[in-house]
């Protein structure tokens, strides 16, 4: 709404396709080559095509395994809040931090347990979610196709 830019459209880009690559860091080598020739990589856009959601099981969830990710998550924010009282105290005390390190940790730790208690039989597993291609376009606008082609080395009948 605030922004300089304007706002981007939910559609596919348009334009001629510079080349289909199986992974997306070779689409970025090739931008990367563009961009260090002085092309206007503004008019370029990787397309990702037949997007597949792939869930990989990282490992069983436990009472142990959850009430230590608990712990350690409830420490950071105890931590956090801990040197925000340090800091901003007219007295600061270093024990404020690690007092408020220990209560984190403890009532982390606890609602984690309580969470996996009431949700135990749904997902008794942790894993890891991602969204991936089975490849990726470069598209250009097609008045900067012939430019692009020939920073690149390409024959024009090439994809």
């Amino acid at each position: 709404m605030f922004s300089r830019r304007g706002a981007l459209e939910p559609r596919v880009p348009r334009g001629d396709v510079l080349g289909t690559y199986e992974t997306y860091a070779e689409a970025q080598q090739v931008i990367g080559r563009l961009a260090h020739s002085d092309f206007d990589v503004k008019r370029l856009s990787i397309v990702g095509n037949d997007l597949k959601t792939v869930e990989r099981v990282t490992g069983k969830l436990t009472y142990g395994r959850t009430a230590l990710a608990g712990a350690l998550s409830g420490a950071w924010f105890g931590l956090f809040m801990g040197l925000v009282f340090f800091i901003f105290s007219p007295t600061p005390n270093p024990s404020v931090v690690f007092s408020a390190v220990l209560i984190g940790a403890g009532f982390g730790m606890l609602f984690s347990l309580a969470n996996y208690a009431v949700s135990r039989r749904r997902r008794d597993f942790t894993s890891t979610h991602q969204v991936i291609a089975s490849n990726y376009q470069i598209v250009v606008d097609p008045a900067l196709t012939a430019q692009a082609q020939a920073l690149l080395g390409q024959t024009p009948s090439q994809e």
